[in-house]
């Protein structure tokens, strides 16, 4: 790749209006000086609670602790870490729900100079293990709620750390010395292109400076509540929490897989919240819930990690206030956030695809071809992120790290990080974003390697040969569609590829459709021609369960219902929800429409105890004398939970027969 010149590019004025006036209704934000991003995560947190001991720094249903029980906590921790023998430099693994004790654990971890890994509960044991393996760690820190499960191999000097088992009497004395900015601080592990999960490093120096982008652009103010909604596993909900935490804001964790979505909008409003930062996908599911909620409060609301579309912001600008501003974004764990898109009520564009904007400072954007040389305006090239503060590389993967981070030939300490996606630059300036170069995808806001999947699959004694692709379904959201073919004298169910996919992978790596082909599609030259894979029909698949028809008028509604959100011809009564490629959001869509449709007075878990129409059917019937009000019915659709597949496994709503 040439290190060809480029030049310092300046906002567009209605993109510096709109940042002009992107403030706390206060008028005040926190400085966030670039010397900063030469000191540690720690130091600046330190420097905060000095600025704001009696603030509240978290807050949720079960806990609120102000900056200085905070730090006292974390240090508590920090000391009880460098208590323990012979722990270098590998990670240190949380395995704790998304809440004050996650946020404690990484605070006391950085401070005690160590390197954290935050492993999701809700992750497959297959999975959690392999995490382990990888990432080497011999100190894990958990709760009473979540333990250490007796099938996880650990090694034999593993130590493990109850935080809520640990001694109250420790000094709360902010513990030295601090780590250094070049000192890693986190690895933030997604898909890899092995088929398995790559772990990405973040050192302190490059976090902080994507801390500083979002304080410029954004202005963070102390005033802020920002909402934390995103799995605790991803460097975006990291970077959430340090958005906040570093500049005296209040952070308010949001559990969706507990809470529910439909209760989101009524959350907002009783919290406060002014910062808002969704999954595209989220936000859209998230809007379709919302009725005559207003959000006085709520001045800005990020979406991005899938494509945006014209009508995303058109329902923004149809639920939120005037005075609210719609942030379009772009970013990655290996170089944080780079580029951002300001959208306000007056804002036009005659594209349906939303563009993700224009560089942060200190960054620059490159497209670049095959060859690695620039392609010129309105061409499209892989997107290239050159910066001084990219992440180091990946852990464990040298390789790797050479093949997708390039030194600077001129030297200097600026690298160039090549990121598979594809995009175009506009004449304004602007970048659109194309979507992946290579089998990356974002699935719900995270990160897929769809070889992962199909590693998997072709694990299974009855696939022969798998591909997994990821397409729209017919309202617009990304999914995982995996075609497959069987071996001759075995022919697997979908019924019973779910649940193998299942004993190893996150639900949301778990395909929607299962398309069985007797030959994979192949071009002259005997490859795979993706592009011949035939579009998956609407018909049901084949279950573990025989089709039985709708025999009475609820179960015929309800199984119109269920065909219209699951996009299938026929719904058996005896289907279950999530071998149909129901999800956790299809989940909630089903619930709502269930309780508008017949407007009868349900037990909250009534989707959760009903996995199949039948089961609903007899429920409904149960309490058909018990009607509702449109007051009463709104409170109910608020009280509907998000379900997730972990949920249905544990209340046997998957047949494990």
């Amino acid at each position: 790749m040439t290190d060809s010149p480029t030049h310092e590019f300046v906002l567009p004025p209605e993109q510096q209006a709109i940042r002009d006036k992107c403030f706390h209704p206060s008028g005040m934000f926190v400085e966030f000086p670039i010397e900063d991003v030469e000191t540690s995560i720690p130091a600046r947190f330190e420097k905060i609670v000095r600025m704001y001991p009696e603030r509240t720094a978290i807050k949720s249903d079960d806990d609120a602790l102000t900056y200085d029980q905070l730090n006292s906590a974390a240090n508590q921790l920090a000391k009880e870490i460098g208590a323990r023998q012979n722990l270098e430099n590998e990670p240190v693994a949380i395995f704790l729900e998304f809440g004050a004790p996650l946020i404690v654990a990484i605070l006391g971890i950085l401070k005690a100079g160590k390197i954290f890994v935050v492993i999701d509960p809700t992750f497959p044991e297959e999975r959690i293990n392999y995490l382990l393996e990888d990432s080497q760690a011999r100190l894990v820190i958990t709760g009473k709620s979540n333990g250490v499960p007796a099938k996880w191999r650990l090694r034999e000097e593993t130590q493990v750390i109850n935080l809520d088992e640990l001694p109250r009497d420790l000094t709360s004395e902010n513990p030295r010395p601090l780590p250094s900015p070049h000192d890693l601080a986190v690895v933030v592990y997604t898909s890899g292109s092995t088929g398995r999960p790559k772990g990405v490093m973040q050192n302190q120096r490059n976090i902080l400076h994507t801390i500083l982008r979002d304080t410029s652009a954004i202005h963070i103010s102390p005033y802020d509540r920002l909402a934390l909604l995103r799995s605790s596993s991803t460097s975006g909900a990291l970077a959430d929490l340090f958005d906040g935490l570093l500049n005296g804001a209040a952070v308010y964790p949001y559990s969706l897989l507990k809470d529910g979505l439909a209760r989101l909008g009524r959350w907002l409003m009783e919290e406060q919240i002014t910062i808002l930062n969704s999954v595209s996908s989220t936000f859209r599911h998230f809007v379709d819930t919302l009725g005559g909620e207003c959000f006085p409060h709520l001045r800005l609301i990020y979406i991005g990690g899938e494509p945006v579309f014209k009508k995303d912001v058109e329902l923004y600008r149809k639920h939120f206030p005037e005075h609210c501003i719609l942030v379009v974004r772009l970013g990655c764990g290996e170089a944080g956030k780079v580029c951002q898109y300001m959208i306000d009520s007056k804002l036009s564009f005659s594209e349906d695809e939303v563009p993700v904007g224009y560089a942060h400072d200190d960054l620059k954007i490159l497209l670049l071809d095959d060859a690695g040389e620039e392609v010129g305006f309105g061409e499209v090239g892989e997107i290239a992120v050159k910066s001084r503060f990219l992440s180091p590389g990946y852990w464990r993967m040298p390789e790797m790290t050479r093949a997708r981070f390039l030194e600077n030939i001129n030297g200097g300490d600026e690298r160039t990080y090549l990121s598979s996606d594809l995009g175009r630059m506009t004449a304004a300036g602007g970048l659109s974003h194309l979507g992946r170069k290579d089998s990356q995808v974002k699935i719900r806001g995270f990160r897929v390697e769809v070889v992962e999947i199909e590693k998997v699959l072709l694990q299974h004694d009855g696939v022969r040969e798998a591909v997994v692709v990821c397409q729209a379904d017919h309202s617009g959201e990304p999914g995982l569609l995996a075609y497959w073919t069987p071996h001759k004298f075995s022919r697997p169910t979908v019924s019973e590829l779910r649940r193998w996919l299942q004993k190893e992978l996150p639900n949301y790596m778990i395909p929607r459709a299962f398309v069985m082909l007797e030959a994979m599609p192949m071009t002259p030259t005997g490859k795979l021609d993706r592009r011949a894979l035939p579009d998956p029909d609407n018909s049901r698949s084949e279950l573990n369960t025989l089709y039985v028809a709708p025999r009475n008028q609820i179960e015929e509604a309800l199984a119109i219902i269920w065909a219209d959100i699951l996009e299938v011809d026929r719904v058996g009564v005896h289907d279950t929800f999530f071998d149909l490629g129901g999800h956790s959001l299809k989940a909630m869509q089903v619930a709502s429409r269930v309780l508008m449709t017949f407007k009868v007075e349900l037990p909250i878990t009534f989707l959760l105890n009903s996995p199949t129409v039948a089961q609903m059917a007899e429920v409904i019937l149960t309490n058909r004398g018990r009607t509702i009000g449109q007051e009463e019915l709104a409170r109910l659709l608020g009280d509907i939970e998000l379900l997730s597949e972990n949920e249905a496994k544990k209340l046997a709503l998957i047949d494990k027969s």
